[in-house]
Parts: C-alpha cells; structure tokens; sequence
C-alpha cells in the first residue's frame, strides 16, 4: 500500500498479545501511520519486539516515551487496570491516545478520562474496532441515511469452544517475558466479569453505534456446563428496543451479528472473527427502491482501518468515526448496568449507574 507523505507518529505502549496481533502490524501497514516507538518494562520482550517490527527507537520507561517530542499519539495496549492511569499520563504530555477497550473499569475514572480529553483538545479514542469493519460501517450509513424510525435490534455474539485452536492458527506466535507488569490478582480469576469486559464492550458499543444511546437494560444470565449466556433486553433513547445475546462458548462456531428491523427497510449482519480480516457480510433492504444491498467489502483489516481513521482525525481534522471518549464512558456505564441487573433481577436506568463492576 502506497504511504500518505504526512504520517502520524505513533509510539506502541505494551507488548502483550493485542500489540502483537494487532496494533504494531497497523502501525506499520497503516497508509497514514509509523510505528515510531513500542514501550515494555520487559527487556527481552522489547528487544524481540524491536528485532520483528523495527520501529525507530525503544523505551522502558513510559515517561521517556512521553517525553519524545517526535511521538505524535500513544497507543496504550495493557492490560485493563492501567487503562486509565496510563492515558491519563499520555494526555497530560500532550499525546493523543487509541487505548484498547473498555476505556476504564468505573463509570467515574471513565469520566475524568473523557474530561481530560476534552479539556486539552486532544484525539481519545477507544480501540472499538468493530467500527472500522467496513460492512458495520455500511449497515450504520444505511440505519441512518435511509431506515427512518428503528423498531428493534437484534444481536449475537456467541464466542467458540474452538477460538484458541483457531486464533493460534491466524494470529502470529505470541512472545511472553516473565519479567512483564501485571495487574494484582489474577482479572481471569473472576470469570463473569472478565467476559463482560472483553467480549460485551463490543457487543455494546455496536449497538451503540447502530441504533443510538442505550437508556436502560434488564439482563439474565444464564450458567451451565461451563458455559455463560447473557440474555440483555436495551432501551434506547430514540424508543427502540434491543436483544442482546453473549454467549460463551458455545459449542460450535463462532458468531456475531445484528438484525435491525425500521420504517423503510432492514439490515441482516454476520461478522467474521476479526483475525480473518474479512468484512462482515451486510445485506440492506430498502423499501424505497426495492433494493437488496451491501458493500463488496475488500479490505476487512479492521485493526489497520481504526488506526487509518484515527490518524486521519489528528492529522486532517477528519470526523471520528470511531468511538470516542464519551463513547467510552458509555460502553462501561452499559457493562455496570447490565452487572448490575443480572445481580439484581431489574431494569436498571444507565443514567443511575455509578461505580464499576
């Protein structure tokens, strides 16, 4: 792909698995980017990972990092505990921040985030890839631009027994150091949390993105043989209603999609695990011209395409079209919410949530 003469200079922080399958091959794939700089405590980690991708210079302290003036926007790829503090440094340098999802783990550190962001007039984005899939894309435009009124979503995200074996196949052979920073504890250890915040931030936020801001949700949860099914009934603000389906895993294939039904037609979604970069099958149908539809979808690397679209906001003022710091705010008040009722037995208002899961 032939590189845009003006790139964004970005410096990687973390070398943990999402880095190494995601963000340093975008970085460098990326038309409009540069992988500048990658940070890692771990010294073998950050030496194999210089050796591989070859970015101008290395780091192992975060604040030298920072402090490179060449560094344009900071990519924080860690685990999710240090989510927030390390953005937080990120902007008060003066960097733009992508941090992967979710943004935080309580509805308060989200919104210091977010304020901080605004406040110093610079790009937060929230690694929501899902968004940059080119067929989501499309089926957004659609729901918006030609749909009218939206009765209801209908959604799925049912993760395989048989993820591993497959991601071990697709994604490159991961480097682990045993000199890396973790968090206390172990966040697996707590499985119906750590679930939630890995796989129903997306769920979440592309409902989000389809139909608007979420207003309440009621959910059950459902377990067996090992096996968790989160069954989430959405509110949105526009009236609409939503069901919500995470599973895992099931014993199967994997799944993820949406349906959503309107005034002047519909879309029927089925996405592909994002390490096949392949764009998510749409079809829209509209009643106004009596068309079937959807995008020939080419280029599926929704990683590389975030990355694209986030250096296209810093460097030309471009819309952001991914999920920004309020965004991100949402997403996790929606994740407390949808704990909180699974707890509880009721519908809870997102507007009443505070506190984290």
């Amino acid at each position: 792909m032939k590189k845009d003469t003006q790139r964004l200079r970005v410096g990687v922080l973390g070398c943990g698995p999402i880095a190494q399958s995601a963000h340093f091959e975008s970085c460098r794939k990326g038309r409009n980017t540069e992988l500048y700089a990658i940070c890692d405590r771990a010294p073998d980690l950050l030496a194999g990972m210089q050796a591989i991708h070859r970015p101008q210079v290395v780091y192992q302290e975060y604040a030298d990092m920072l402090a490179d003036p060449h560094v344009d926007a900071v990519v924080v790829a860690t685990a999710d505990a240090f989510h927030v503090p390390l953005t937080l440094q990120a902007l008060q340098a003066g960097k733009h921040v992508l941090v992967e999802k979710p943004l935080g783990l309580t509805v308060e550190e989200c919104q210091q985030v977010a304020a901080e962001a605004r406040a110093r007039g610079l790009v937060l984005q929230v690694g929501h890839n899902k968004r940059f899939d080119p067929g989501v894309a499309y089926a957004g435009a659609f729901i918006r631009q030609e749909m009218g009124e939206v009765m209801a979503l209908k959604s799925w995200y049912r993760d395989s027994c048989y993820r591993y074996q497959m991601t071990d196949n697709l994604q490159p052979e991961m480097w682990t150091s045993a000199q890396a920073l973790h968090p206390e504890g172990n966040p697996k250890a707590d499985r119906r949390r750590y679930l939630l915040l890995a796989h129903a931030s997306h769920l979440l936020d592309t409902a989000r993105f389809l139909c608007g801001e979420i207003t309440a949700v009621q959910a059950r949860l459902v377990e067996k043989f090992g096996a968790y099914c989160w069954l989430i009934a959405a509110d949105f603000a526009d009236g609409s209603g939503g069901q919500l389906d995470l599973t895992v895993d099931v014993r199967g294939d994997w799944q993820e999609g949406f349906q959503v039904l309107g005034e002047n037609g519909s879309v029927l979604a089925d996405l592909y695990m994002p390490w096949y970069f392949k764009t998510a099958k749409v079809e829209c149908y509209s009643v106004k011209d009596g068309t079937r539809r959807g995008p020939i979808g080419g280029d599926g690397h929704s990683y590389r395409l975030q990355m694209e679209g986030f250096a296209d906001t810093i460097l030309h003022g471009v819309p952001q079209h991914g999920a920004g710091g309020e965004d991100g705010l949402a997403c996790v008040r929606a994740l407390v919410a949808v704990s909180r009722s699974v707890d509880s037995g009721q519908r809870v208002a997102l507007a009443d949530v505070t506190g984290g899961l």
